[in-house]
Parts: C-alpha cells; structure tokens; sequence
C-alpha cells in the first residue's frame, strides 16, 4: 500500500525544510558565529542591544533570593543582568541547546566573576528539562526565532514559571513605517551579510539572520500566541519602530 503520510516542514530563514533537519540547521549557523557572536550583535546595533535587554531584564521584577531562566541564553547578557537582581542568593540557569554557545557564555561570566548561582544547562526550549512553577520569571532575548514550533516552546515557558511569574520575549520584529523598512531591508540584506562574512567568515549566518526575521510572525501574531499558551495580560512594547518588540506576559 502507498504511504501517503506528508513530511511536515518548516522554514529556515526563506528556505522549506523538513521539521526534522531544522534544529542541525540552526545548531550548525551558531557553532560557526558563538566565538564572534557578541561582537557581531554590538556591530549590528551599534551597541543598542545591550540597552534593550536591559529593559527586558527590569521587567522581570525580579528581587533579591529568587530564580530565573533565560531560554536561548547562549552568551549569557541577559542572565548575567538577571544574577544582578536576585543576588548571591538567587539562582539563574542559562539555557540553550547549542553547546558552542554555552561554552562563550560561561567564559565572559567566569571572566566578569559571576559563576555561584548561575548554571549553564543544554537542551531543547521545545521541551524544557525542569518540572512545572520553578522560576518567579523565564526569558528568552533574540533566540525564539529558531525554534521549530513557537506555541510548543511558550507552552513550555509558561509551564516552568510560577503563577504569578513573567514570561518576556526580546525578539526582532516588524517595522510599521514604509520609510524605515526599506532603509532597514537595505541595512539587513546588504550590510549585515557583508559585516558577518568579514568577521566571521560565514556569509550565509548572516543571510539567515534578516530571513528568519521576515519569516517571523507580527507582533499582534506574536501576542496571540503567547495567549494561547495560557499566558495573560500580554502586551508589548515597540523598539525603534518595531525592529525589535519586548512581549510580557504573566502567568495566572
């Protein structure tokens, strides 16, 4: 008998892919940039990103003595802004299925003295490896993008934090202008690729990079589906007009 069962696919940047070849992919573009990661993302910012994650981090509301996971955490920016609010005390564990990139990140935190209460854990953020209502927050800053099913991994978000607890997405997003998108279309498909090839020697990471970013759902979509994920009161905030968005949601 014929088997008539469809291989289900996904997209990598502009490409159709297979589901099941996406995550070797994603994990082959971040072993070849971690080295040169948080280099490239000040270049490509001009230093802005480390004001945004900033703003993602205060809204946490995190204190002194409480817990925290930064989903795709790679390098550890974000975590390390996280250690400072909860304290000695406290505990952030960084997590990423992409070891390269955890290896970068616990280097720059050993090198700024932040290593008691932070842990560095591998694995999938489809599928979280720690049981439900453990972290008061969970956070996940330019890395949502590569995941193969978005509402899978908010379930699982939303899953590990306490009720009452923050959900907060960073990601690149949709310009509103007409004026600004076409000077940031230019800036994303001209200079961006020409920068990452001459620093990382890998041209097509950074073709992905604005690929993935068209191919990712609008903020109003983004909203939507932290909802269905059983998250409340989900609102966001516009970055430079929508290159980036910060969601927040909080767990009933």
């Amino acid at each position: 008998m014929e088997d008539k069962r469809v291989e289900k696919t996904t997209h990598f940047g502009t490409r159709i892919v297979p589901e099941a070849e996406k995550e070797g992919l994603v994990r082959e573009v971040f072993d070849t940039v971690a080295g040169k990661y948080d280099l490239m993302n000040d270049l490509m910012s001009m230093g802005t990103h480390r004001l945004w994650k900033r703003g993602l981090a205060a809204e946490t509301l995190l204190r002194p003595g409480q817990s925290a996971l930064d989903v795709a955490g790679g390098t550890g920016d974000i975590a390390l802004l996280m250690a400072g609010q909860v304290g000695a005390s406290g505990h952030v564990v960084v997590y990423d299925i992409n070891g390269e990139m955890l290896k970068e990140g616990k280097k720059k935190c050993i090198d700024r003295g932040f290593l008691k209460g932070l842990d560095f854990v591998q694995g999938n953020g489809e599928s979280i490896s720690f049981p439900d209502n453990t972290f008061h927050a969970v956070t996940v800053g330019f890395g949502i993008r590569n995941v193969t099913h978005l509402e899978r991994a908010f379930a699982e978000m939303t899953r590990v934090v306490k009720p009452g607890g923050r959900v907060i997405c960073l990601e690149f997003s949709h310009v509103k202008n007409p004026l600004l998108k076409k000077l940031y279309d230019v800036y994303s498909f001209s200079f961006i690729p020409a920068v990452g090839e001459s620093i990382t020697g890998n041209r097509d990471a950074y073709v992905y990079l604005p690929e993935s970013i068209r191919q990712f759902p609008t903020q109003e979509r983004l909203r939507e589906i932290m909802l269905s994920a059983g998250l409340w009161k989900v609102r966001y905030k516009n970055i430079f007009g929508g290159i980036a968005a910060l969601h927040i949601g909080i767990k009933v």
